[in-house]
C-alpha cells in the first residue's frame, strides 16, 4: 500500500469535495482518500510518497471524444466552414491517413498521457489506430465507427463495422474497451445504424454518435436544403434527408449513448437526450475552427445533461491536452461564472466522462482504479480557486498513475 500526500485533494465527486493537507491510501485500486495526518496515523507501514508544495491530486483526466487517425494534420486541412473543412478532408483523407502510422499515433497518446489525460473515447473510423490503442498505457473505450447513406450498399458497409468490431474484442481487458459509433444523422443509413445499435445493446457496448454539429446539419435534416444539399448532390442529385432529428435520436432510446457536439441542438431535441439519460459531449475548440457556432452550456445544464468534454482530433484542433480545451471552454462561455465554470469543467473530464464511459474511474473515492494525476500550481492558492488555477496554469503533470502504476 501507498500514501500520497498533497496540498489540496480534488475528489471530483458530485459534491466537488476538495480535501486541504490531504492523502489518499491506495494499491491497484483506491483503498482510502481523508486528511494527511489521519491517513498517516492510521496506516504506519505504508510507503509514503510526499509531493511538492503547491501540489494538487485528483482523477487522471478522461478524454470521451478523439479521433485519432488524423493524427498526422497540421496544417493541411482548412477551417471557417464546416463543408470548406469537410471538402478539405475529403482531399486529403488517403495522404493524412498514411501519414498517420501507428509509432505516430503512439507519440500522440503518449503526450495526451504527460497532459494527464488517463482514459480515452477513441473514435475509429478504419481501424488504422487499432495497434497504438492497444498498446496505449491508458484506458481505450474503442469505438468502431460505422457509416454508410446508401441503402444498396449497407449490407457491405454493415460486414466491415463487424469485422472490425470482432478483430478490437480480440484485445478486450479493462484497459482496453470496444464500443461502437454511429457517425451522425446526415451520414449513416437508419437501416444501418439500427443494426449496429443492436449489436451494441446485445454485447453491452457503450455508443458514440455526432449530433447536429453544423447549420449546414440543421438544414439538410429539418429541409433538405442548405450546404448539404449542394454538397450530396454532387455524389446523387436525387440524396434527400434519412430522417428527422427526433427519429434519429429515437433510434438510440435503449443504448447508453454520448451525443457529441449539438450545437444547433433545439431544445426539444435536448429534452430528449436528458429523458434517455445520455451525455453530451462538448468539443469547444472544433467548433470554433470549424465555425459551427457554440454549444448553449445554459441548456444543457437546464435539461440536467450529464456534460463530457473532448478534443475531438487534430483534424480540428491544433491539441489532445484537455488543459487547452478546458482553457478555450472558459474562454468561450464568458456568461458564466468563472469559478463554477472551472469546476464543471473539470468534473467533466473526470467523474462525467467516467459514467459516460462506463469506466470505475473518475473519482478519488474507495474503490475506483488508482487513476490519478498530480500537478503543482506555481504559487499557493486559495481553496475555492484551485480548480480555476489548475486550468489557467496546469499544461502538463508532476506525476501519473493508472492501476496504481507510475507512468511519468
Amino acid at each position: 500500500m501507498t500514501l500520497i500526500t498533497a496540498d489540496f485533494i480534488l475528489t471530483c465527486n458530485e459534491g466537488f469535495e476538495i480535501i486541504e493537507n490531504g492523502a489518499m491510501l491506495f494499491d491497484e485500486r483506491i483503498i482510502e482518500v481523508g486528511k494527511c495526518e489521519e491517513l498517516k496515523a492510521k496506516h504506519p507501514t505504508a510507503t509514503i510518497i510526499e509531493t511538492p508544495q503547491n501540489s494538487v491530486i485528483l482523477p487522471g483526466l478522461i478524454n470521451a471524444h478523439v479521433h485519432l487517425e488524423f493524427s498526422a494534420n497540421q496544417s493541411m486541412l482548412r477551417y471557417g466552414d464546416f463543408i470548406v473543412w469537410l471538402q478539405s478532408v475529403i482531399k486529403h483523407r488517403e495522404e493524412l491517413s498514411a501519414l498517420a502510422t501507428t509509432e505516430l499515433i503512439g507519440s500522440k497518446l503518449q503526450e495526451m498521457l504527460k497532459n494527464g489525460t488517463t482514459s480515452l473515447g477513441a473514435i475509429s473510423s478504419f481501424g488504422a489506430d487499432l495497434e497504438a490503442c492497444v498498446q496505449a498505457p491508458q484506458r481505450v473505450v474503442y469505438f468502431n465507427e460505422v457509416l454508410g447513406s446508401v441503402p444498396s450498399a449497407v449490407d457491405a458497409m454493415y460486414g466491415d463495422f463487424r469485422g472490425r468490431l470482432e478483430t478490437s474484442k480480440e484485445f478486450k481487458s479493462e484497459r482496453f474497451i470496444p464500443a461502437v459509433s454511429v457517425h451522425s444523422p446526415y451520414s449513416t443509413h437508419p437501416i444501418l445504424a439500427k443494426k449496429a445499435l443492436q449489436v451494441a445493446l446485445e454485447e453491452e457496448c457503450v455508443v458514440s454518435t455526432h449530433f447536429m454539429e453544423s447549420p449546414a446539419e440543421r438544414a439538410w435534416i429539418d429541409e433538405g436544403s442548405g450546404d448539404f444539399q449542394t454538397f450530396f448532390s454532387a455524389f446523387n442529385p436525387h440524396a434527400k434527408p434519412l430522417c428527422s432529428a427526433l427519429e434519429y435520436l429515437e433510434l438510440f432510446k435503449q443504448n447508453k449513448t454520448l451525443f457529441t457536439h449539438a450545437v444547433q441542438a433545439k431544445k426539444e431535441e435536448l429534452k430528449t437526450i436528458a429523458d434517455q439519460k445520455a451525455t453530451l459531449t462538448h468539443c469547444p475548440v472544433s467548433n470554433r475552427l470549424l465555425g459551427v457556432g457554440k454549444l448553449d452550456i445554459d441548456a444543457v445544464e437546464k435539461a440536467n445533461i450529464n456534460l463530457t468534454l473532448g478534443t475531438d482530433g487534430l483534424s480540428s484542433n491544433i491539441s489532445l491536452s484537455l488543459w487547452d480545451e478546458m482553457r478555450s471552454a472558459l474562454m468561450m462561455h464568458p456568461q458564466k461564472e468563472l469559478s463554477y465554470l472551472a469546476k464543471t469543467l473539470l468534473q467533466s473530464v473526470t467523474s462525467n466522462a467516467a459514467h459516460a464511459l462506463g469506466l470505475s474511474c473518475g473519482i478519488l473515492k474507495q474503490g475506483c482504479y488508482s487513476d490519478f494525476i498530480v500537478t503543482t500550481l506555481p504559487q499557493a492558492c486559495e481553496c475555492d480557486d484551485v480548480a480555476l488555477q489548475l486550468i489557467l496554469h496546469t499544461h502538463q503533470t508532476h506525476l501519473t498513475f493508472i492501476d496504481g502504476e507510475k507512468q511519468c
